[in-house]
């Protein structure tokens, strides 16, 4: 190659070169742009509620990642369990509707003594979880799991001294059914408490959650269950049809919770 066409065909080359890097760098800049315009969008509080599911947690693999969630919250310290003791659920014989993995009611028993937890999951294979996870808390013998809907709880009348549910609310299908079978199933002066998400959790605390998930499906599952979860007067206007009524609903920055008592 003579000096000529060298000469001429390295510029020509170096300005290829950089136009496609600027090209690369803007669709790069723009794929950025996109990204961040689109988790803005996603942080947007709904109006009107998005029904996620009402069939729970299924399947091996997504019960295996839910797993590892609640278990990195838990070793983060962010499993809540002071607010369902603080709201006089301490002693006796609990329910746990929508146990998951079981953390929470884990959690429950080694802060409480002389407590049994019987846990009830719509879920076989989040109930298969939960007992594995009973194991690995040595606490099978004050545990038992369940595998059934809400609608008509396995358990005979006036069984229970409290029932308990987090995180599961937004996907019961029938609420009020299950807030009358709660307090079917609780016996005279027992406690019932009830915490789950709010749907209007600030953009920027929900935006800083959903970055801080680190899987795919785990980030979508918190986006689709905060626009399936209740307002604070949704919540009162649900209990007030049921028998559990009245109670005391309390919303805080992310979540929102019932409690009460059989009278």
């Amino acid at each position: 190659m003579n000096t000529f066409i060298y000469e001429k065909l390295i510029p020509t080359v170096m300005d290829h070169i950089e136009k496609f890097n600027e090209v690369k760098s803007h669709q790069c800049m723009k794929q950025k742009l996109h990204s961040v315009f689109e988790t803005v969008r996603l942080m947007v509080p709904h109006w009107h509620r998005e029904i996620e599911t009402v069939t729970g947690i299924t399947g091996e693999d997504m019960v295996s990642k839910f797993d590892v969630f609640q278990r990195t919250m838990r070793d983060r310290g962010w499993i809540e369990t002071d607010e369902i003791i603080k709201s006089g659920i301490s002693v006796g014989n609990a329910l746990e509707l929508g146990h998951g993995p079981g953390y929470v009611g884990l959690e429950w028993l080694r802060k409480t003594d002389g407590t049994h937890l019987t846990g009830l999951d719509i879920s076989a294979v989040m109930t298969a979880m939960a007992r594995l996870n009973a194991e690995q808390y040595g606490l099978s013998g004050r545990t038992e799991y369940v595998t059934g809907d809400g609608i008509s709880f396995p358990f005979e009348d006036n069984t229970f001294d409290a029932v308990f549910s987090t995180g599961s609310l937004h996907e019961w299908e029938h609420p009020e059914i299950i807030f009358n079978e709660i307090h079917r199933v609780l016996k005279t002066g027992g406690r019932w408490f009830i915490g789950d998400l709010q749907r209007f959790i600030p953009p920027c605390v929900k935006a800083l959650i959903y970055m801080k998930t680190e899987q795919p499906e785990i980030k979508k599952g918190f986006l689709t269950s905060v626009n399936a979860a209740y307002t604070s007067r949704e919540l009162k206007n649900l209990l007030s049809s049921s028998r559990l009524a009245p109670g005391k609903v309390k919303c805080g920055l992310i979540g929102l919770s019932a409690r009460g008592i059989k009278s």
